[in-house]
């Protein structure tokens, strides 16, 4: 049986809720358009969370717009800018599943279609509601005969297609955990890269924050490995506001402490510490899921690079204690993470690299010594796998080399690599 993605709209496949953006628009320069936002957005949140049927707040948002031809056009270019970051970025999946990734939403085909189409998302896969206009080209209502526009209209939408396989609901709302309940899907997954409500979350079956993590949890193609929600980032000592921003918006999951406390240290992935803080030896040694330290102050004195060297870790400080670089240092943590960057760390051989797509990128940190990359390339050869590129740089004790490769690969090749005498560290960046 084939498995079906029913994918929701607002804040979901984009950031935001269309319709209030919309208002936004529209009632640009309208006197008391602040207080029309605030009852827009709270139909938005009464019938997302339950607490009021859908077609009342629908009706009621729709009053309330004033908007016209001329404000959907505005609002497609806005939401093109808004699709959320792990959707944009998963692409290829949607062009490989054309034919069962739908959006079913009860937003609005009018700005739905043109937002979900470059994404290889077939027109006839999606089902929404539709304005109806007057002769001018306001919008005066909608379609009420369409099922998505009732309370339990994708419920009464799925019953009516009838559709034969194993169907995935992911959304944020109230609505998307209705198909749950009528026992249509199989899972519902309830998305919180924008948004999370508490009352469908409890009700979910699984959480996603991202559409990497539904991707990664189901075993289906991605564009990066491993989900970045899924890298825990530790924030220690006096940081700025800023540099938790950087890192929460890639979408890493933060921790604020005053300390580094024992029981995160051999889960985290990404350490960023105020000048000052100290970690010890033995806990460094304990780090093995760590992949990069950010010190925004001189390491020296506080952090052993030769243990950061012997372990894979690759170190960001800022030896000048520019204030500008609690900025740069988490941009240059997350560089490294997503493309394999290591421009100016400390320990590491700087390395920029081009971003590539439709690419596998295998990073192999190793020790500097000679026939290794023989070793590498070996292994690459005997498993038939075809080098789009590959960079090598050293520095001191630490071989870095970074392999971009095109077509299945056998799983065992990941073995093959990892077993490689003098190999530190092994992973797959995308």
């Amino acid at each position: 049986m084939k498995n079906y993605y029913i994918i929701d709209f607002d804040s979901t496949f984009t950031q935001v809720e269309a319709l209030d953006e919309l208002a936004r628009i529209s009632l640009e320069h309208h006197p008391d358009r602040e207080a029309i936002y605030l009852e827009i957005e709270r139909y938005t949140n009464l019938a997302m969370e339950g607490k009021l049927s859908f077609r009342e707040a629908l009706a009621g948002r729709v009053k309330l717009l004033n908007a016209n031809k001329t404000h959907l056009d505005k609002l497609v270019s806005h939401l093109k800018k808004k699709v959320s970051t792990s959707f944009s970025r998963n692409r290829e999946f949607f062009k490989k599943n054309a034919d069962t990734a739908w959006i079913v939403s009860g937003g609005f085909k009018e700005f739905i279609t043109p937002v979900v189409t470059p994404y290889h998302i077939k027109t006839e896969n999606i089902y929404a509601n539709t304005f109806r206009f007057d002769e001018e080209g306001n919008i005066i209502g909608f379609d009420e005969e369409n099922p998505l526009s009732n309370e339990g209209g994708k419920v009464q939408l799925l019953r009516q297609l009838k559709i034969e396989g194993k169907l995935f609901g992911i959304g944020d709302g109230y609505s998307d955990f209705q198909l749950k309940e009528s026992g249509l899907i199989e899972k519902f997954f309830a998305f919180t890269e924008n948004i999370q409500r508490k009352s469908v979350t409890d009700k979910a079956d699984f959480i996603t924050p991202s559409f990497d993590e539904f991707l990664y949890v189901n075993d289906l193609p991605r564009a990066i490995s491993y989900p970045k929600n899924r890298i825990l980032c530790l924030i220690v000592g006096d940081v700025p506001e800023i540099a938790a921003h950087i890192l929460k918006r890639d979408g890493f999951s933060i921790r604020i402490k005053d300390t580094i406390e024992e029981k995160y240290i051999k889960d985290v992935g990404m350490l960023l510490l105020g000048g000052n803080i100290d970690i010890s030896d033995e806990l460094l040694q304990q780090a093995d899921k760590l992949k990069t330290i950010g010190y925004l102050g001189d390491i020296k004195g506080h952090i052993n690079k030769d243990i950061c060297n012997a372990k894979g870790i690759v170190v960001f400080d800022d030896k000048k204690n520019k204030k500008k670089n609690s900025e740069f240092i988490p941009r240059r943590m997350a560089e490294f993470i997503n493309n394999g960057d290591t421009y100016l760390s400390r320990n590491f051989p700087n390395l920029i690299l081009p971003k590539v797509k439709q690419v596998t990128r295998l990073l192999h940190i190793h020790k500097n010594v000679p026939g290794i990359m023989a070793q590498i390339n070996k292994v690459y050869a005997q498993n038939n796998i075809n080098i789009v590129a590959q960079f090598l740089m050293t520095k001191s004790d630490i071989g870095y080399a970074v392999t971009d490769i095109q077509g299945e690969y056998d799983k065992d090749l990941l073995k093959q690599l990892k077993q490689i005498e003098n190999t530190i560290k092994f992973r797959i960046l995308y």
